[in-house]
């Protein structure tokens, strides 16, 4: 191949962070620094992030439907550690993954839940404990949640997890507003659980009149919710749509349907090609975001505090 040719996507890249840097001196962002570039190209479509809480800088990743069942350790710059081979789970469409803590283990759950075409009424979402080394080798899930809709398929690549509740939070991409769905983290008897809708994200920024007409493909994508995650302190719930970075927070009070029933701070993506993957820092001082490109760039974000 061309050295023109295999350079092109990085020139691409820098273009796009070139702009954003030379128009951002009065930025509707989060403070927003570059952490990482991902270069390998395993990681071609990467859809979830999720911070390691076995080891510090560590990122969990994982690409997208059509690729191995296989999930990712990659540093917070970007650098390919390890990979895991998963036995027992097949990546129909991966398309999100959260890092908690339950019972003094750390633990990774894989959400199978992407549904483009609208087909799928049922999903699975697979939990492994974290490897205590990061030595290339095989996964196999812990236990797994074998879940339906209530009322017919959805498109869902958002999925976080509150651990002290023992509730796996799912939001809807393509509906508007979004839903917010629960399910039980356990699941001791492997029985089909179905999924319960417990609120509606309010204040999700849409397209403007101006992207409409300048670009109706990506105004159409603009607000659809392509990941979301739980902040360590259980206070925030971060949310990445394809043009905007939601922070809903909850009350000590309040329960999640509860948080996303008020308007959230919003930010605009920093450039992010496919923006789908978001996770909170393991010390939940921010957060890491990265998309299905290659090469893919991490953006880590700090919300106001």
């Amino acid at each position: 191949m061309p050295l023109r040719t295999r350079l092109l996507p990085f020139l691409i890249f820098a273009i796009a962070v070139a702009s954003w840097v030379v128009g951002c001196s009065a930025p509707n962002l989060p403070f927003a620094r570059l952490s990482g570039l991902i270069v390998s190209r395993q990681l071609d479509e990467i859809s979830g992030l999720a911070a390691s809480r076995a080891h510090d800088g560590v990122l969990w990743a994982h690409n997208d439907s059509g690729n191995p069942a296989r999930l990712y350790a990659i540093s917070t710059r970007g650098r390919l550690l390890a990979r895991f081979d998963v036995e027992g789970a097949k990546n129909v469409d991966w398309e999100d993954i959260s890092s908690f803590d339950l019972a003094g283990h750390h633990y990774l759950l894989l959400a199978d839940t992407g549904d483009n075409g609208g087909h799928r009424r049922d999903f699975v979402l697979y939990v492994f404990e974290e490897p205590a080394k990061l030595e290339s080798g095989v996964l196999r899930p812990r236990w797994s949640i074998h879940a339906r809709w209530p009322d017919g398929p959805r498109d869902c690549e958002a999925v976080a997890v509150d651990a002290v509740l023992g509730q796996v939070l799912l939001i809807s991409k393509k509906r508007v507003p979004p839903e917010l769905f629960s399910l039980p983290l356990a699941n001791p008897h492997g029985a089909v659980l179905e999924a319960r809708r417990i609120g509606r994200l309010e204040g999700v920024p849409q397209a403007d009149p101006e992207l409409k007409l300048q670009d109706p493909t990506l105004a159409a994508l603009f607000s659809q919710v392509t990941a979301a995650d739980v902040s360590p302190d259980r206070n925030t719930l971060a949310v990445l749509t394809y043009g905007s970075v939601l922070f809903y927070r909850r009350a000590e009070a309040e329960d999640w349907a509860d948080a996303v029933s008020h308007s959230p701070e919003a930010h605009d993506v920093p450039p992010i090609p496919q923006a789908e993957a978001l996770t909170w820092s393991a010390g939940g001082t921010g957060l890491y975001s990265s998309g299905e490109f290659s090469p893919a760039p991490i953006f880590y974000l700090v919300p106001q505090q």
